[in-house]
């Protein structure tokens, strides 16, 4: 579907009604206080098969238009000049993973808005050279909870959607009519495009500038809903933006406002696969970042167990 504009007036609106400023008295932590010991449990009784699905992407090393800073990994002791037995191998790796190809984990002090991060402090004196001192990864912590999975080219029957294809809120309600799901108070909700099937197929695009994701019209949708993280298989947002002057508006509406922390760049092939075959799109998901004091984000691995 089209991406029709929307004006920066409209856009402040939309963040004044999904915002959820003030909710908790530990804010740093956003949405992820939604998630309580009782959204784990149920999480945890959807796991009837064992199945356990990695979401995240190959450490990507090459450089291309989706990864113009590659990750790095690189050898640093291949063990032969260390006489004592047994001998080691040891690897560095490295990465500026903020972009389009590396598994990341979006904290809330990675996005701020009129220079606000969420709940509204200002930028400037919370996040400086060394870091963020408010809504950190490391102040994050793991998350598990019930995962859900939108499917969108299952429900349309197609391979993807085409790069600059947005997401409006009717497609997301068809989608749950579709699979029968329903998001929820407290789930992840992943959205997969068919980023990655594209990619093998067609080869990588520069999808800062053409991506499908969410049109920010369907943001207030997922506020209702109560969300604590949303993933997907690009960044979220439907590129190029609908938001004259916000290059990443879903970004925006989701960490700035609401609080909700992202996942970008998971390959949700095999998820799709695993949950069609499971004929259920509601699963366990576990994400665990590193423990990076200040940092604003982290790559990430996360699991889906069905």
């Amino acid at each position: 579907m089209s991406s029709p504009p929307v004006s920066r007036r409209e856009f402040d609106a939309l963040f004044g009604r999904v915002r959820s400023w003030g909710r908790w008295a530990d804010a740093g932590r956003g949405a992820w206080n939604r998630v309580t010991p009782g959204h784990v449990l149920r999480a945890a009784a959807l796991v009837r098969t064992g199945n356990v699905v990695p979401l995240g992407r190959p450490w990507d090393t090459a450089s291309g238009p989706d990864n113009a800073r590659p990750a790095l990994h690189y050898m640093s002791d291949l063990g032969d000049v260390e006489p004592p037995e047994p001998s080691t191998h040891k690897d560095f790796i490295g990465a500026d993973y903020h972009g389009k190809a590396v598994s990341h984990l979006d904290a809330p002090a990675h996005v701020a808005y009129r220079g606000r991060l969420f709940d509204g402090g200002p930028a400037r004196e919370l996040v400086g050279a060394g870091g963020a001192r408010f809504g950190d990864v490391a102040g994050l912590g793991p998350l598990v909870t019930r995962g859900v999975l939108l499917d969108l080219p299952a429900v349309r029957g197609t391979a993807w959607l085409e790069p600059g294809e947005a997401v409006h809120p009717a497609d997301l309600t068809g989608a749950e009519a579709a699979l029968g799901v329903t998001v929820g108070e407290g789930d992840a909700l992943l959205l997969r495009t068919g980023r990655f099937r594209r990619r093998r197929e067609r080869g990588a695009w520069d999808p800062g500038a053409a991506s499908a994701g969410l049109h920010v019209r369907s943001v207030p949708l997922l506020a209702e809903r109560g969300i604590a993280l949303l993933g997907g298989d690009g960044d979220s947002d439907v590129r190029p933006s609908p938001v004259e002057g916000v290059h990443s508006p879903v970004h925006t509406l989701a960490v700035a406002a609401m609080g909700v922390p992202l996942l970008d760049n998971l390959d949700l092939e095999a998820l799709s696969a695993a949950c069609a075959e499971a004929g259920r799109y509601a699963f366990l998901l576990a994400v665990a970042p590193l423990n990076v004091p200040g940092g604003t984000g982290s790559p990430v691995n996360p699991i889906a167990v069905l």
